[in-house]
């Protein structure tokens, strides 16, 4: 009897294994593959960095694809406690705004420097939409270099998209306000409402960030943006939306017009009009912070002014390119030809021509001027449109093979379509609510193809419930062949808006592994255990603290009273890779400290009362490193205990 019951079974099972299978509802047929094509075993690495926005955390995640491993959180424009970035004395300035120390920011769009149209590996760029603000993160530490704050602006969305060579970072002002700012009404919008578009021009030694000029554009909300390549470049691209110049009710106010505008700008002619002395001084407040690596300290400086060219005075500076409706997203394909817009409420994907436009220029075929901005027939620059791209077209990019991918937000879905004859080719879900999708080098001269990366807004049913926040998420997708295929989900930190990747091997053998202790130039930093010491200045109490395995030095304090406020420079003279150390004294009110190998931080500690406060290192370091400890004894304000340490 049992054996019939067993076979009875078994049969059932394969039948109904079959008719799944034969269904297409439930098969897995392919879910080792996929597996096998994401994993990385014990040892062994990813082939691609990933760098992601942290949206509204304010910093750049770092994953590993395929795997979809988590690295690294590189702090921004936040504070950040593991580390104590802007916390500490030496971070603090990076910070800094005319608005005051701004903790804070909404960061978008992560950008890799280029050569020649290539991502090359030495600078990640990325923007603070609510502070508009632009990052340069070196490569060579995975640290915030520099922080660039930009006047004349507000909702730094469009940012920060690099020219082909790396020669400018541009950003545009989403929301037009006064410029220069005044008192007015807001219902005098289309009276004194104006955008700016911003060119930073960057040092190609050091990476240093400059404001080179703006450009004064009518007040529509300035969106994103690509620089062409190839034989475009030189021109710029910025989408925008609500040409009604609305105020209230975007949603319905903003949206009545058939086509909105593409700006096309061409920034070497700018060069030019600035030349000629066409550009026009602004008064404008704004900071630039750099951190130095040899001394382990930001400074911030303010600038006073900025060059402002007006399209009014430069006839050929700007172009009004019509594109339906509502546009997002403007990606430039590999050759340069191709201007892909990304029309929200549209129901196609538009596709505009560079040598059409050009020739449309020389032909005059204008159907309009804003501004002193000439408007360009659509006919006359259109390429050709893509039908049935899905329901919210947002972003596109390309895998040098022919092919452009573009993310539907509302249809939740990524469609695959031809470059040229304009045919969509495949689609996959998404889940769910896509926003930008990337494939690495997916903006560049050269992509690197093989994989794309969609970034999604909601994470419902897909992952283990977490309270009413859901956590937002990536999925890896192979496009290696004819049709993609989902390889893999996983979570992300923070809203993830853009995404750029890049090969390992580009990046492995640029890092840094430790900072030389003899080229430690921070102003409280030590080279051995000999010159540790404590003074007091006034009610300034200053520490030159060492850490080493396992121990700091000095590592018993007394002498300091209620009332002191107490700097401890802590100097880490490990020379070994991965040797960090971390110091934290208790009452506290900032954070711990995280000291690389041959780098120096300040602690602030203000202690409220009289008593014993231990302190010790934070970041495990050794088989000793629970016996890595001290202790700071403070007194009465009127007590005569002398500073002493050992």
């Amino acid at each position: 009897m049992k054996t019939k019951l067993w076979i009875s079974f078994f049969f059932i099972t394969i039948t109904v294994a079959f008719l799944m299978k034969c269904s297409g509802g439930s098969d897995n047929s392919g879910f080792s593959d996929a597996a096998e094509k994401v994993y990385v075993a014990p040892g062994h690495q990813d082939e691609f960095y990933a760098f992601m926005s942290g949206g509204f955390s304010g910093q750049v995640s770092v994953y590993g694809l395929p795997s979809g491993r988590l690295f690294r959180i590189i702090p921004v424009f936040s504070q950040w406690a593991e580390t104590g970035y802007g916390y500490t004395e030496e971070t603090k300035p990076m910070l800094e705004t005319t608005l005051g120390e701004i903790p804070w920011d909404d960061a978008h769009h992560p950008e890799l420097s280029q050569t020649d149209g290539v991502p090359d590996g030495r600078w990640l760029f990325i923007n603070g939409n609510n502070t508009p603000r632009i990052a340069r993160i070196d490569l060579h530490t995975f640290e915030t270099a520099e922080i660039i704050e930009i006047p004349n602006s507000a909702g730094n969305h469009g940012s920060p998209f690099v020219t082909m060579n790396t020669e400018y970072v541009v950003g545009a002002t989403r929301f037009s306000v006064p410029v220069p700012q005044k008192d007015v009404s807001i219902a005098s919008y289309k009276e004194n409402f104006k955008g700016t578009l911003s060119f930073i021009k960057v040092d190609q030694s050091t990476g240093h960030m400059d404001l080179d000029f703006q450009i004064l554009v009518p007040g529509f909300n300035y969106d994103l943006a690509h620089a062409g390549k190839g034989p475009s470049h030189g021109w710029a691209f910025f989408t925008s939306y609500n040409s009604e110049e609305a105020n209230t009710l975007l949603e319905i106010n903003a949206s009545k017009n058939d086509k909105d505008f593409i700006a096309a700008v061409n920034w070497k002619a700018a060069l030019e009009f600035l030349k000629q002395g066409k550009g026009k001084t602004f008064m404008a407040d704004y900071y630039v912070n750099r951190y130095d690596e040899e001394s382990h300290t930001a400074t911030s400086e303010v600038k006073k002014m900025v060059r402002v060219l007006n399209p009014a005075d430069c006839p050929g500076l700007i172009y009004y390119l019509p594109t339906p409706k509502s546009p997002h997203g403007v990606d430039v394909d590999p050759s340069g030809e191709y201007i892909v817009a990304g029309g929200k409420l549209a129901t196609v994907i538009p596709v505009h021509s560079f040598s059409k436009m050009q020739q449309a220029i020389s032909d005059k075929k204008f159907i309009g001027n804003i501004d002193g901005i000439p408007i360009l027939d659509y006919e006359a620059i259109n390429a050709g449109e893509v039908q049935d791209p899905g329901l919210g077209p947002l972003h596109t990019e390309f895998d040098g093979q022919g092919y452009a991918y573009t993310s539907a937000f509302i249809s939740s879905e990524v469609v695959k379509w031809k470059l040229g004859t304009w045919e969509v080719v495949d689609r996959i879900p998404a889940y769910y609510s896509i926003g930008h999708l990337m494939i690495p080098g997916g903006d560049s001269k050269k992509p690197f193809g093989k994989y794309l990366v969609a970034l999604n807004k909601i994470t419902k049913d897909r992952y283990l419930p977490t309270g009413p926040e859901l956590c937002q998420s990536a999925q890896l997708i192979d496009i290696s062949g004819d049709k993609m295929k989902l390889l893999l989900d996983f979570p992300t930190v923070g809203e993830p808006h853009y995404a750029q990747a890049i090969p390992a091997d580009m990046l492995i053998n640029k890092q840094a592994r430790i900072f030389e202790l003899s080229k430690n130039k921070h102003p409280h930093g030590i080279k051995s255990e000999k010159e540790t010491k404590i003074y007091r200045e006034g009610k300034n109490v200053h520490v030159y603290m060492s850490a080493s395995r396992t121990h700091f030095k000095p590592d018993n304090i007394e002498g300091i009273k209620v009332g002191d406020k107490v700097f401890f420079h802590v100097t880490n003279l490990e020379q070994d890779w991965d040797i960090p150390h971390g110091f934290a004294i208790k009452g506290a009110n900032t954070s711990e400290l995280l000291i690389m190998p041959g780098q120096t931080k300040t602690l602030i500690w203000e202690p409220k009362y009289e008593g014993i406060y231990p302190f010790y290192c934070t970041d495990f370091c050794s088989a000793l490193h629970q016996e890595m400890q001290g202790y700071a004894r403070v007194s009465a304000r009127n007590s005569n205990i002398e500073l002493s340490m050992n």
